[in-house]
Protein backbone atom coordinates (compact mmCIF):
# COMPACT_ATOMS: atom_id res chain seq x y z
CA UNK A 1 0.00 0.00 0.00
CA UNK A 2 1.55 3.50 -1.15
CA UNK A 3 2.09 5.44 1.79
CA UNK A 4 0.04 8.66 1.73
CA UNK A 5 2.22 12.29 3.20
CA UNK A 6 0.94 14.71 4.98
CA UNK A 7 -0.78 17.30 2.24
CA UNK A 8 1.66 20.28 0.47
CA UNK A 9 0.18 23.39 2.10
CA UNK A 10 -0.18 25.84 -1.09
CA UNK A 11 0.76 29.89 -0.74
CA UNK A 12 -2.31 31.90 -0.46
CA UNK A 13 -3.62 33.61 -3.62
CA UNK A 14 -4.92 36.93 -2.68
CA UNK A 15 -8.19 35.74 -3.20
CA UNK A 16 -8.21 33.23 -0.13
CA UNK A 17 -9.46 33.94 3.41
CA UNK A 18 -6.81 33.47 6.06
CA UNK A 19 -7.54 32.02 9.13
CA UNK A 20 -6.15 30.55 12.64
CA UNK A 21 -3.22 27.81 12.91
CA UNK A 22 -4.60 24.25 12.45
CA UNK A 23 -4.16 22.95 15.65
CA UNK A 24 -5.43 25.60 17.58
CA UNK A 25 -8.75 25.76 15.45
CA UNK A 26 -8.96 22.01 15.84
CA UNK A 27 -8.61 22.43 19.84
CA UNK A 28 -11.54 25.22 19.86
CA UNK A 29 -13.66 23.15 17.52
CA UNK A 30 -13.32 19.96 19.47
CA UNK A 31 -13.85 22.15 22.77
CA UNK A 32 -17.36 24.11 21.10
CA UNK A 33 -18.32 20.75 19.89
CA UNK A 34 -18.56 19.09 23.39
CA UNK A 35 -19.70 21.85 25.58
CA UNK A 36 -22.34 23.10 23.30
CA UNK A 37 -20.21 26.16 22.40
CA UNK A 38 -20.69 28.67 20.09
CA UNK A 39 -17.66 28.40 16.78
CA UNK A 40 -15.52 31.70 16.33
CA UNK A 41 -16.05 32.55 12.47
CA UNK A 42 -14.43 35.28 11.02
CA UNK A 43 -18.05 35.58 8.35
CA UNK A 44 -17.20 39.09 7.51
CA UNK A 45 -19.96 40.32 5.24
CA UNK A 46 -20.84 36.08 3.89
CA UNK A 47 -23.73 34.90 4.80
CA UNK A 48 -23.59 31.90 2.70
CA UNK A 49 -25.15 29.40 5.38
CA UNK A 50 -28.08 31.96 5.88
CA UNK A 51 -28.73 31.40 1.69
CA UNK A 52 -28.38 27.50 1.37
CA UNK A 53 -31.68 25.97 2.23
CA UNK A 54 -30.29 24.93 5.53
CA UNK A 55 -33.30 23.56 7.75
CA UNK A 56 -32.27 25.20 11.51
CA UNK A 57 -33.24 22.84 14.77
CA UNK A 58 -34.29 24.60 17.70
CA UNK A 59 -33.98 22.88 21.14
CA UNK A 60 -36.62 23.87 23.14
CA UNK A 61 -33.97 25.15 26.00
CA UNK A 62 -33.77 28.01 23.38
CA UNK A 63 -36.30 29.92 24.73
CA UNK A 64 -34.84 33.64 24.35
CA UNK A 65 -34.50 32.81 20.66
CA UNK A 66 -37.93 31.06 20.57
CA UNK A 67 -39.30 34.26 21.70
CA UNK A 68 -37.62 36.12 18.42
CA UNK A 69 -39.18 33.80 15.70
CA UNK A 70 -43.14 33.74 14.86
CA UNK A 71 -44.47 30.29 15.72
CA UNK A 72 -45.59 29.72 12.09
CA UNK A 73 -42.22 29.74 10.62
CA UNK A 74 -41.42 26.68 13.37
CA UNK A 75 -43.00 23.09 12.73
CA UNK A 76 -42.24 20.15 15.12
CA UNK A 77 -38.39 18.42 14.07
CA UNK A 78 -39.36 14.43 12.95
CA UNK A 79 -37.54 11.81 15.16
CA UNK A 80 -36.79 14.42 17.82
CA UNK A 81 -38.72 14.76 21.41
CA UNK A 82 -41.88 17.38 21.78
CA UNK A 83 -40.61 21.04 21.63
CA UNK A 84 -37.73 20.23 19.25
CA UNK A 85 -38.29 22.24 16.04
CA UNK A 86 -36.97 23.37 12.48
CA UNK A 87 -37.18 26.42 10.90
CA UNK A 88 -36.99 26.22 7.08
CA UNK A 89 -36.71 28.82 3.87
CA UNK A 90 -38.17 30.75 1.33
CA UNK A 91 -37.91 29.53 -2.13
CA UNK A 92 -34.91 30.94 -2.73
CA UNK A 93 -33.25 29.15 0.14
CA UNK A 94 -32.57 32.07 2.51
CA UNK A 95 -33.79 31.71 5.92
CA UNK A 96 -36.64 34.10 6.55
CA UNK A 97 -34.97 35.71 9.50
CA UNK A 98 -32.22 37.17 6.66
CA UNK A 99 -33.03 40.97 6.77
CA UNK A 100 -31.27 43.24 4.18
CA UNK A 101 -28.39 40.39 3.93
CA UNK A 102 -27.92 40.67 7.74
CA UNK A 103 -29.35 38.21 10.76
CA UNK A 104 -32.15 40.42 12.25
CA UNK A 105 -32.17 38.47 15.45
CA UNK A 106 -28.38 37.73 15.45
CA UNK A 107 -27.76 38.01 19.40
CA UNK A 108 -30.94 35.51 19.77
CA UNK A 109 -30.03 33.35 16.61
CA UNK A 110 -29.92 29.21 16.98
CA UNK A 111 -27.54 27.22 18.55
CA UNK A 112 -26.94 25.42 15.44
CA UNK A 113 -26.61 28.68 14.12
CA UNK A 114 -23.90 29.91 16.60
CA UNK A 115 -21.75 26.48 16.29
CA UNK A 116 -22.08 26.26 12.39
CA UNK A 117 -18.36 26.69 10.98
CA UNK A 118 -18.10 26.02 7.34
CA UNK A 119 -14.03 25.68 7.97
CA UNK A 120 -14.89 22.14 9.00
CA UNK A 121 -15.12 21.07 4.89
CA UNK A 122 -11.76 23.03 4.21
CA UNK A 123 -10.59 20.74 7.11
CA UNK A 124 -11.89 17.41 5.97
CA UNK A 125 -11.89 17.75 2.69
CA UNK A 126 -15.46 16.93 2.35
CA UNK A 127 -17.83 19.19 0.34
CA UNK A 128 -21.53 20.49 0.31
CA UNK A 129 -22.09 19.09 -3.16
CA UNK A 130 -25.79 20.33 -2.78
CA UNK A 131 -24.76 23.79 -1.49
CA UNK A 132 -22.73 25.64 -4.01
CA UNK A 133 -22.62 28.85 -1.91
CA UNK A 134 -20.81 26.68 0.72
CA UNK A 135 -18.59 25.17 -1.40
CA UNK A 136 -17.59 27.95 -2.78
CA UNK A 137 -16.98 30.23 0.78
CA UNK A 138 -15.09 27.24 2.38
CA UNK A 139 -12.95 26.39 -0.60
CA UNK A 140 -11.67 29.73 -0.03
CA UNK A 141 -10.34 29.22 3.31
CA UNK A 142 -6.39 28.57 3.91
CA UNK A 143 -5.41 27.62 7.52
CA UNK A 144 -1.78 28.63 9.19
CA UNK A 145 0.43 25.74 9.36
CA UNK A 146 3.14 27.02 11.59
CA UNK A 147 4.38 23.81 13.02
CA UNK A 148 4.74 20.48 12.11
CA UNK A 149 1.96 19.65 14.49
CA UNK A 150 -0.37 21.55 12.60
CA UNK A 151 0.52 19.75 9.76
CA UNK A 152 0.75 16.52 11.16
CA UNK A 153 -3.11 17.19 13.06
CA UNK A 154 -4.55 17.79 9.32
CA UNK A 155 -3.49 14.61 7.97
CA UNK A 156 -5.54 12.72 10.92
CA UNK A 157 -8.52 14.89 9.73
CA UNK A 158 -8.37 14.15 6.61
CA UNK A 159 -7.30 10.77 7.22
CA UNK A 160 -10.43 9.95 9.23
CA UNK A 161 -12.74 11.89 6.53
CA UNK A 162 -11.79 9.72 3.76
CA UNK A 163 -11.71 6.29 6.56
CA UNK A 164 -15.53 7.44 7.10
CA UNK A 165 -16.97 7.97 4.14
CA UNK A 166 -15.18 5.19 2.15
CA UNK A 167 -15.95 2.62 5.00
CA UNK A 168 -19.82 3.76 6.05
CA UNK A 169 -20.64 -0.06 4.78
CA UNK A 170 -18.51 -0.84 8.07
CA UNK A 171 -20.68 1.20 10.99
CA UNK A 172 -24.07 -0.14 11.69
CA UNK A 173 -27.39 1.80 9.84
CA UNK A 174 -27.16 5.44 10.70
CA UNK A 175 -23.95 6.03 12.13
CA UNK A 176 -22.57 7.59 9.51
CA UNK A 177 -24.56 11.03 9.18
CA UNK A 178 -25.93 11.58 5.82
CA UNK A 179 -25.07 15.75 6.21
CA UNK A 180 -21.82 16.38 5.25
CA UNK A 181 -21.50 18.81 8.28
CA UNK A 182 -22.18 16.32 10.45
CA UNK A 183 -19.67 13.85 8.97
CA UNK A 184 -17.28 16.68 9.11
CA UNK A 185 -17.95 17.10 12.47
CA UNK A 186 -17.49 12.80 13.45
CA UNK A 187 -14.19 13.31 11.56
CA UNK A 188 -12.75 15.90 13.90
CA UNK A 189 -14.33 14.10 17.02
CA UNK A 190 -12.43 11.12 16.11
CA UNK A 191 -9.44 12.11 14.37
CA UNK A 192 -6.76 11.40 17.09
CA UNK A 193 -7.27 7.06 16.50
CA UNK A 194 -5.06 7.66 13.17
CA UNK A 195 -2.54 8.36 14.65
CA UNK A 196 0.00 5.60 12.95
CA UNK A 197 -2.76 5.83 10.07
CA UNK A 198 -1.47 2.79 7.96
CA UNK A 199 -1.49 0.61 11.22
CA UNK A 200 -5.22 1.47 10.93
CA UNK A 201 -5.51 0.99 7.40
CA UNK A 202 -4.48 -2.94 7.63
CA UNK A 203 -6.85 -3.66 10.58
CA UNK A 204 -10.21 -1.52 9.90
CA UNK A 205 -12.69 -3.46 11.63
CA UNK A 206 -10.51 -2.35 15.08
CA UNK A 207 -10.34 1.32 13.99
CA UNK A 208 -14.28 1.05 13.18
CA UNK A 209 -14.66 -0.24 17.48
CA UNK A 210 -12.76 2.25 18.65
CA UNK A 211 -14.81 4.46 16.87
CA UNK A 212 -18.38 3.30 17.93
CA UNK A 213 -16.96 2.76 21.26
CA UNK A 214 -15.72 6.50 21.97
CA UNK A 215 -18.91 8.28 20.23
CA UNK A 216 -21.38 5.73 21.84
CA UNK A 217 -19.79 6.98 25.55
CA UNK A 218 -19.39 10.65 24.65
Amino acid sequence: MKKKSIPTINIEPENELATDSFSSWLIATGDAYKNGGSADVPCGECNACCRSSYFIHITPNEKETLQHIPKELLFSAPGLPKGNVLMGFDQEGRCPMLSNNRCSIYQYRPLTCRSYDCRVFSATGLVEEERDLISQQASRWKFKFQSEEDRVLYFYVRAAADFIIENQSMFPDGFVPGNPTQQAMLAIQVHDFFRGYEKHKTDKHLLVEKILTAVTHR
